[in-house]
């Protein structure tokens, strides 16, 4: 099935492009890693002027409504530009609060939200939460319910450095004692899809850019047949992953979702490899800026779901959660 984008949506993918591409990401993800979050701040309230996260929030708490195939594009690009901080996170914690059955708690928070005045993150079970430190909500979910952590502990060394992690202290305000979960689930791994594409176009642009500059016996490598064939590889495997994760964005079902989340994100994590393969030992370096992709490729294959248990999903014709 082939999808096509009409004017509007192709429009905010594109200004979404250009403003990341202005504001030097790599410089902000690295000020992130550091504990350092002002700079990762003032992007994030403008990806929030650009309506991201009211796309999340319904228009009766001053979103969009939920838009998935518009939030789907948003975390292309955030993917594309490694940008920084939860954002999966935050947009999986609008929904759980528009879920709840009391309207309180979302009249409450979702608004500040919608408008990038604050950042959400979510913790699963006894798990660690993604950037609880920068964030204003945190949620706990555990058995006894949807719960508004009072704080959270110290930061955890994480595979990827801008993905700062925290355990939420117990206790606190009581959201729910069953909230819905499936739904905040869908959109927790369709961004994540979504993201982990962007991520790995990003990885195949900066190699193929990399291949065509260096050179070896005085021609550039990229002109190596061992070399294209990779590349193309990579560019397949993403190319299979585009429509499937926008085709998920249109059905919201469990098993379109997770094989689009699986799928992207062994495309990525693929990506991530050739790329560091052909950039050789400069590849390893957190110098290098390919490095803020890599690591993030490799922390968003098992974020919100590992491929094994998407396979399952997809396999078992969808489960309840």
């Amino acid at each position: 099935m082939r999808f096509l984008l009409d004017a509007e949506q192709r429009a905010f993918a594109a200004s979404l492009d250009a403003m990341l591409t202005a504001a030097d990401t790599p410089s902000v993800v690295r000020d992130w890693s550091r504990g350092d979050p002002a700079s990762g701040r003032a992007l994030w309230r403008r990806i929030a002027e650009a309506g991201v996260f009211a796309l999340a929030v319904p228009e009766a708490y001053e979103g969009l409504g939920r838009r998935p195939v518009e939030l789907a594009l948003a975390f292309v690009e955030l993917g594309r530009h490694a940008v920084p901080g939860p954002l999966v996170e935050t947009v999986t914690a609008a929904t759980l609060l528009a879920s709840l059955e009391d309207t309180g708690p979302a009249k409450r928070l979702l608004p500040a939200l919608a408008a990038g005045e604050t950042v959400a993150t979510v913790a699963r079970d006894h798990g660690y939460a993604l950037d609880g430190e920068a964030a204003g909500i945190r949620l706990s979910l555990r058995a006894e319910g949807l719960r508004l952590a009072p704080g959270h502990g110290s930061v955890r060394p994480s595979l990827d450095p801008a993905r700062r992690l925290t355990p939420l202290d117990p206790g606190g305000e009581l959201l729910a004692t069953a909230p819905l979960l499936a739904p905040a689930l869908l959109v927790a791994r369709l961004t994540t899809a979504a993201q982990a594409l962007g991520v790995g176009l990003a990885l195949l642009d900066r190699t193929v850019t990399h291949v065509k500059r260096r050179t070896q016996f005085g021609v550039p490598i990229g002109s190596f047949q061992a070399v294209g064939h990779q590349l193309a590889d990579a560019r397949i495997a993403l190319e299979f992953a585009r429509p499937l994760v926008l085709g998920a964005a249109l059905t919201m079902t469990e098993e379109d979702v997770a094989a689009a989340k699986v799928t992207a994100c062994e495309a990525a994590y693929a990506t991530a490899r050739t790329a560091l393969q052909l950039h050789g030992a400069i590849g390893y370096t957190a110098e290098c800026d390919l490095s803020l992709w890599l690591t993030k490729a490799r922390a968003l294959r098992t974020a919100w779901g590992s491929p094994d248990e998407c396979r399952d999903t997809v396999l078992s014709g969808g489960r309840r959660w």
